[in-house]
């Protein structure tokens, strides 16, 4: 039997390299791309390890050039049977609000939003012409509930969410589901960038940043394993039924977004505020 083929963008590390490998797993061939190809040694060591050369493709691509997409929707004209999509690559930019340009807001976008609208629009005519597919948007708790520090990532998260609502419903008539993955916290290198805030001991934020950084640093501990967000991935993409809007995954992630729905907001400000003071 014929294998249909998987585009997972972001594949250098994390939840896109692990992607890559289940995806293989789950009898896919894979094209996996990313920005930097030179990234590619632990997937490529990885393929080896599994015995899947055969079947994960490396290609560059990055999400945010319009040149590199068109090369790279040159290249989809060699497959047949594009049936799955999964837009990872992404990045978290910390910092507060006040101490953030418009332009440190445009580049985060222009990764995590518009990227993955450059990189749909270019797979969407191979599905269409297929008459199915399967979209997985990798989103975050941060698409649902604010985060102190995080409002440029939040932001994007929260855009991709309600993009993807849309594109559901703009692709059902054409057997082209679309689904989200709600990540809480996960051993990722997502963390490394927050970690390297700039601590200027003259804003007016240094202490709260200092809290907050306080918090990560303690949570570390309960952070997941980040190939249960792969395997998961590779479930959506492989089921026979058409699969739900959203999924989200991790420790405590359904807790907390049951209290944000259940919870008035002026309570939930309280908690979080009060988390904050220690």
């Amino acid at each position: 039997m014929k294998r249909k083929t998987a585009i997972i963008t972001g594949s250098s590390s994390g939840f896109g390299l692990l992607c890559a490998v289940e995806l293989a797993l789950a009898g896919f061939t894979v094209i996996a791309t990313m920005r930097d190809v030179t990234k590619a040694t632990e997937l490529l060591n990885l393929t080896k390890e599994k015995q899947l050369q055969e079947f994960i493709h490396v290609r560059q691509l990055d999400v945010t050039s319009s040149e590199s997409i068109d090369t790279f929707n040159q290249y989809l004209t060699e497959f047949s049977n594009i049936a799955v999509l999964i837009n990872n690559a992404g990045f978290a930019l910390g910092g507060f609000s006040e101490e953030l340009g418009i332009e440190d807001y445009k580049y985060q976008f222009e990764t995590n939003f518009f990227g993955v609208i450059a990189v749909t629009n270019a797979v969407l005519p191979f599905m269409r012409a297929n008459k199915h597919g399967r979209i997985i948007n990798i989103s975050s708790i941060s698409g649902k509930i604010g985060f102190p520090g995080l409002s440029a990532y939040t932001a994007s998260k929260h855009a991709l969410e309600g993009y993807s609502e849309s594109l559901r419903l703009e692709l059902k008539p054409f057997g082209i589901d679309v689904s989200l993955i709600e990540p809480g916290s996960y051993q990722t290198n997502i963390w490394k960038t927050i970690d390297k805030i700039d601590k200027d001991p003259e804003s007016p934020y240094v202490r709260y940043l200092n809290v907050i950084l306080q918090e990560i640093e303690s949570d570390k501990r309960n952070f997941g394993n980040p190939a249960e967000v792969a395997k998961l991935a590779a479930k959506i993409a492989s089921q026979p039924s058409s699969p739900k809007l959203r999924y989200p995954i991790g420790k405590g992630v359904k807790t907390n977004l049951i209290l944000k729905n259940a919870m008035p907001w002026k309570l939930l400000e309280k908690f979080i505020m009060t988390k904050m003071k220690h």
